[in-house]
């Protein structure tokens, strides 16, 4: 770094929130555009020696993480952490900070949202109207009230959920071995519970090597038939061959997702063209007042690190 040159924060994006330019005013900040690959990462590092890295988009990789010599924090731009290898940070004594609880609201929104539309038939009976259909005599929608839903995760976004749920009077069920202060009215319980109770699951954790795929055959083979599913975490939760041969036969009527093991999906994935599957392009948490407080989130965190000393 050049001498009096301010400290550079290299952020893999194309922007950042003003109010989160401002947090980071005695910083240079390196942007790498809307969706940076690895070569365009490691150059840029190379190029900056940043001393901090807010993670909009990408993979942080142990060859990206050992080439920036200078590197002190890798801050999310959200909550999710798994696209950032931790272990190699952890080796070299980088922290890793995530903006948690900055977009809850709106991931629970849109979860809220998916669920509604899969118990309700929005996307295809719109579709049905606007080719000329009047389908009241012969549809028939699912009722929430009354029925249990189960949520995996109970954090920032599953107990929003889980307020709303509350709220339209449906039971509420779930599972996280980390929660705290979970209020009465949701019950815990272990996983083979929820599997064979819920009506509906909403998926509100962070994916790892121990819950990779939770939902496969073998979990959906335990849950009723005509199950509703949700997912606003993380692709890899899910095995979407499965989620479809479940869709096929009916064991699931209908699920809505807004991530996928690969993102974007596959020019020619098997998700698409499919009536009962509701898909998202992972924008659960994206709006405006998430934005703003994901990037202010995201940059308090580096400063919270670099000011430590």
């Amino acid at each position: 770094m050049t001498p009096g040159a301010k400290p550079v924060v290299l952020v893999t994006g194309a922007d950042l929130a003003d109010e989160a330019v401002h947090v980071l005013q005695d910083y240079h900040l390196v942007y790498a555009g809307a969706r940076p690959t690895e070569d365009d990462l490691l150059s840029l590092v190379r190029q900056h020696d940043p001393i901090a890295m807010i993670v909009r988009y990408g993979k942080i990789s142990a060859s990206l993480i050992d080439a920036a010599r200078s590197l002190r924090v890798i801050s999310k731009h959200g909550s999710g952490i798994d696209t950032i290898d931790s272990a190699a940070a952890s080796a070299r004594g980088i922290a890793v900070k995530a903006a948690s609880g900055a977009n809850a609201a709106a991931v629970a929104e849109h979860a809220i949202a998916l669920l509604l539309a899969c118990a309700k038939s929005v996307v295809p009976l719109d579709a049905r109207m606007h080719a000329g259909h009047w389908d009241k005599a012969t549809h028939k929608s699912i009722e929430l009230a009354g029925r249990c839903l189960g949520l995996v995760g109970l954090g920032a976004i599953g107990l929003r959920v889980a307020t709303v749920a509350r709220a339209l009077d449906m039971r509420v069920i779930g599972h996280d071995p980390y929660a705290r202060d979970i209020p009465p009215w949701v019950e815990v319980v272990d996983l083979p519970q929820l599997w064979a109770e819920s009506d509906a699951i909403s998926l509100h954790c962070p994916l790892t090597g121990a819950n990779r795929e939770l939902i496969n055959a073998a979990t959906l083979a335990q849950c009723r038939d005509g199950i509703l599913l949700v997912n606003t975490a993380r692709g890899g939760l899910i095995n979407e061959a499965d989620l479809l041969a479940a869709v096929h036969s009916g064991k699931v009527a209908c699920a809505g997702l807004d991530s996928f093991q690969q993102e974007p999906p596959p020019a020619a994935h098997c998700f698409q063209g499919q009536q009962r599957l509701i898909l998202s392009p992972h924008v659960g948490g994206v709006t405006h007042d998430a934005y703003v407080k994901m990037g202010v989130g995201a940059a308090r965190n580096v400063l919270q690190i670099l000011q430590a000393g």
